[in-house]
């Protein structure tokens, strides 16, 4: 999907992380009381790589946080202690912390009195360095690189409110604004437990960097529950949030239904959203989401992609399933060594749940995938006669490793960097590829080899060799591609390039093609389509267009019954 079509597929994006992840985490404290600390997996990628256990307290004189933990490669940290200190009204008073990073022990002590700050900073094993510099009064500390000052982040943003100011300060270096977005309330499921999360929307602006966009959750008393950092595939989530069986409730209606799907040796968890006073047998839709850890509403950057065309396939007259991917949310099963192929017996596997249901139409099965998804849909439906038409949306219709490199080239060309450093990035990510395809030749590339396992995986392979020329031929339904033209992760050629796939079949059916103006990956209304915009939309809604055309489709291959 979207967010994950892009790092996902790029290991220059995934080179990249590991500078960010160091260079990128902040403070703590959020919270209303005293209580018992919490433990927060860190991942990369979706991939986890360490822990961190944080405990916020009240005090006679405020607030106190403080941590430790560990964490692997590719930032390799060990905290052995942290502590910050803020009086009643979240105002900075005292930092220190101990750490190992990358092997070389860092100490930093940083006191603040009104807005003089003042900071003693052992640096990797170098030597102890005095800094002082002006601050705002209620600046919050964010030294690197740990979860725990996110508490404060999270604290503060009870009482802020969208386009407010946070001023961060990084002791030893100075200080840089947090600007603050709108907020959304969801509701998150845990395995025993519901918990009500305000999510919102940061846009930080550090020091000779560009502008980067992040999101936290809070619970209801200010703690912190979840940082994401979209762009680099950075998170801290929560023990329980972070948890297997924890999904977020987008979006629902009053008759939704839950759903369980035996696949092969576990089950996948969906949701049922179904017309209101729906009676007899219904047109059934599926939806398969993209790449990444995509969960039912494959809500990407706030946005719950599938859960808003789920609720206006149903107002249309259809019954629509939507499911967590394997390993992700309440769906159980590994993704490790997963492929597209094992993908595809999962989507087949809700094919005939489905078609095994008394008030579906067994005779009007449609299955729409979205990016990735699509070419899950078309493995899935390929000679399936449970199948009655197929929907690719926002679908690539070139090979992974062509897509691959145009985002990676896409990507440099943004980046203003000297033109042999951007074609050494290119031949390399041809090296790395080729090394993947093959299994051969890792010995003479020169990557780390934590970006050699990010890399070198069934998944990426699998991505990498897949060709959609190969698969469509066996694709027998109608077929309708939707793409939006501001789409720049999966450019509109590919739309064009799926169609004449399509019209080339032997079986003569029908194939409708649609493109939509202004649309992005996402398929909301964008200004540029790029990566970089995405947190910053400001209409949140997925297109109408795209659901309408869906929807005439659909009722031209198979009317809904009323």
């Amino acid at each position: 999907m979207l967010r994950f079509m892009r790092l996902s597929h790029s290991i220059r994006g995934a080179a990249r992380l590991v500078a960010i992840a160091v260079a990128l985490t902040a403070p703590a404290a959020r919270a209303a009381h005293a209580q018992t600390p919490s433990t927060f997996t860190v991942f990369v990628r979706s991939t986890p790589i360490g822990s961190e256990q944080v405990a916020v307290e009240r005090t006679a004189t405020g607030w106190t946080i403080t941590s430790s933990g560990r964490v692997g490669p590719p930032v390799d940290l060990i905290l052995r202690s942290f502590e910050a200190r803020y009086d009643a009204d979240w105002k900075p008073l005292r930092l220190q912390f101990d750490q190992t990073l990358g092997g070389q022990s860092t100490t930093l002590k940083a006191e603040v009195t009104g807005t003089d700050a003042r900071s003693e900073v052992t640096p990797l094993g170098g030597a102890t360095m005095i800094r002082a510099h002006i601050i705002d009064p209620r600046a919050i500390f964010l030294p690197n690189p740990f979860v725990a000052p996110w508490e404060a982040v999270s604290a503060r943003l009870r009482t802020t409110t969208p386009g407010e100011m946070i001023s961060i300060y990084q002791p030893a270096q100075g200080s840089f604004p947090i600007t603050v977005g709108p907020t959304t309330v969801e509701q998150i499921k845990t395995v025993d437990h519901t918990v009500t999360a305000h999510r919102t929307r940061l846009t930080l602006t550090p020091v000779g960097a560009p502008p980067l966009d992040i999101e936290v959750w809070g619970d209801d008393n200010g703690r912190l529950l979840r940082v994401s950092v979209p762009a680099q595939g950075l998170e801290f989530a929560r023990e329980d949030i972070a948890s297997v069986g924890a999904r977020i409730v987008t979006m629902s209606r009053p008759n939704d239904e839950e759903m369980r799907i035996p696949a092969n040796g576990f089950s996948l968890a969906g949701t049922i959203s179904k017309p209101a006073n729906a009676t007899g047998r219904l047109p059934a839709v599926i939806l398969l989401g993209g790449s990444g850890p995509t969960d039912r509403d494959e809500t990407a950057f706030g946005i719950p992609i599938f859960g808003q065309v789920a609720n206006a396939l149903a107002d249309a007259g259809f019954i629509v399933l939507r499911y967590d991917k394997r390993g992700v949310g309440q769906s159980g099963g590994r993704s490790e060594s997963a492929r597209l192929a094992d993908y595809a017996e999962d989507a087949k596997a809700a094919i005939k749940a489905m078609s095994d249901r008394k008030d579906v139409d067994r005779k009007r099965i449609a299955v729409v995938g979205h990016s990735e998804g699509g070419w899950i849909a078309m493995l899935a439906s390929s000679k399936n006669d449970r199948v009655s038409a197929v929907g690719l949306i926002a679908t690539v219709g070139v090979t992974g490793q062509e897509l691959n490199l145009y985002q990676v080239v896409h990507g440099l060309e943004r980046s203003g960097r000297p033109e042999n450093e951007q074609q050494s990035t290119i031949d390399l990510q041809k090296q790395i590829q080729q090394a993947v395809v093959t299994g051969k030749g890792w010995e003479a590339i020169n990557v780390s080899d934590s970006v050699k396992r990010q890399a070198d995986t069934p998944y990426f392979q699998s991505f990498l060799t897949f060709d959609p020329a190969k698969y469509m031929k066996d694709v027998e339904q109608p077929l309708l591609i939707v793409q939006g033209e501001r789409d720049m992760q999966v450019p509109p050629s590919n739309a064009d390039q799926l169609e004449t796939l399509a019209k080339s079949r032997k079986k003569n059916v029908p194939v409708d093609k649609i493109k939509v103006p202004g649309i992005n990956h996402l398929l909301v209304p964008a200004t540029t389509g790029e990566v970089e915009e995405y947190g910053r939309l400001a209409d949140r809604q997925v297109s109408p267009a795209v659901t309408t055309a869906l929807i005439e489709w659909l009722r031209r291959t198979g009317q809904p019954s009323r």
